[in-house]
């Protein structure tokens, strides 16, 4: 399990469109959680794929990105309160 979170400067038209290729590059690998927050159940080549994509997206003196690799035993690790009914990253998903 890996933790995306992104801030990505939206001052601009082209800070607006990264945002937007961030965004659906990470749905591509996990699920989005919060705004610019995503939780990824991806094995380590996927990880270095998806950063390396990342890194050629995003502007490095305006925008930022931090990843959390919790690990494969992260259940214990993450814990939901509040709104937004939380899902299991590793159960069975319908399209």
């Amino acid at each position: 399990m890996v933790l995306i979170t992104y801030d990505v400067s939206t001052k601009t038209l082209p800070g607006q469109k990264r945002l937007r290729k961030v965004a659906k590059l990470c749905e591509n690998y996990g699920q989005r959680v919060q705004n610019s927050v995503f939780e990824c159940v991806i094995d380590p080549q996927q990880f270095a794929d998806l950063q390396h994509e990342l890194k050629k997206i995003i502007d490095h003196e305006l925008d930022s990105l931090r990843f959390y690799q919790l690990g494969s035993k992260w259940h214990g690790k993450v814990e939901h309160i509040g709104a937004k009914q939380t899902y299991d990253p590793e159960g069975f998903m319908m399209i």
